[in-house]
């Protein structure tokens, strides 16, 4: 798959189903201790007023440089950070107010693919065992199933010859498709991929990308997190760009151009913008 058009009858196939999640004018808040020990507190607001809706088989991009909050959208939606105001449904289900004991058990269906991908592996197992560990405790299969679903699900993603590699042994490419086979092995509904090439060279993005979007399983929906707008044109159905905790613009993709004084910045970061006027923001 080399790109995500979203023509006129796949949009009334994505209006035609339910969302498998719902983010309902959600917000969040952090209270920080200021400079010194006797400075007052202050609010920053992370996140204001944000709603969207995912469908199976859709894949949206959250966009925007650091601080813009979409990180924290992506972590409340995984229920990793706590909603201030707002709702988050996950396939009807009212999953903010959920107690964590609530959600383990289907935690299985909801996965995230970190951004770090060597501190988020074990550096004592191989990548085998990183997909093993996953089926056996997320995926309830017994030993020997999980080897067998593991091995093809590394085959899969190129590394037959690299089953028995530890992740310091491995390129920054290998690593971050150890973190998607752990992912794509439990076969989950929604996938939420926080900036899954960070650092990685352009042609290992292409294909880390690629090889994220062909594991989908076609009736589950993924959240990219990106500051890359052509990144999200190319492998994306719609983007929506951010900026200071706020949904300042929805773009389909591929053929929608960006309006926003700051979405063109990002589309074409060389390219002469006005971001003084105050009216745009």
């Amino acid at each position: 798959m080399n790109e995500a058009p979203l023509s006129a009858e796949v949009r009334q196939v994505f209006a035609d189903k339910a969302p498998i999640l719902e983010v309902g004018s959600v917000s969040k808040t952090f209270s920080l201790q200021g400079t010194w020990p006797w400075s007052a507190r202050r609010t920053v607001h992370a996140v204001q007023d944000v709603s969207f809706t995912l469908v199976p088989g859709e894949v949206i991009a959250l966009i925007g440089q650091s601080g813009s909050g979409k990180t924290t959208v992506s972590r409340m939606v995984l229920g990793l950070e706590q909603v201030s105001q707002g709702k988050i449904m996950l396939e009807g289900r009212p999953w903010h107010t959920l107690a964590e004991s609530e959600r383990r058990n289907l935690r299985v269906f909801y996965q995230y693919v970190p951004q770090d991908a060597l501190s988020a592996l074990d550096p004592q197992q191989t990548a085998l065992e990183h997909v093993v560990e996953s089926l056996t405790v997320l995926g309830g299969r017994d030993r020997a199933k999980a080897e067998r679903e593991g091995v093809e699900m590394l085959e899969k993603l190129g590394l037959a010859h690299r089953l028995h590699a530890l992740p310091r042994e491995m390129s920054g490419g290998e690593q971050r498709r150890v973190t998607l086979a752990r992912v794509f092995a439990l076969q989950p509904r929604l996938v939420v991929a926080d900036e899954p090439t960070s650092g990685l060279d352009p042609d290992r993005q292409e294909s880390v990308l690629e090889d994220m979007i062909r594991n989908l399983h076609p009736e589950a929906g993924c959240i990219l997190v990106t500051h890359d707008m052509a990144q999200a044109r190319r492998w994306c159905h719609r983007g929506l760009v951010m900026l200071e905790g706020q949904v300042i613009e929805e773009i389909r993709f591929p053929d929608g151009q960006p309006q926003h004084p700051y979405s063109r910045m990002l589309f074409d970061p060389w390219g002469e913008h006005d971001l003084t006027r105050s009216s745009d923001f």
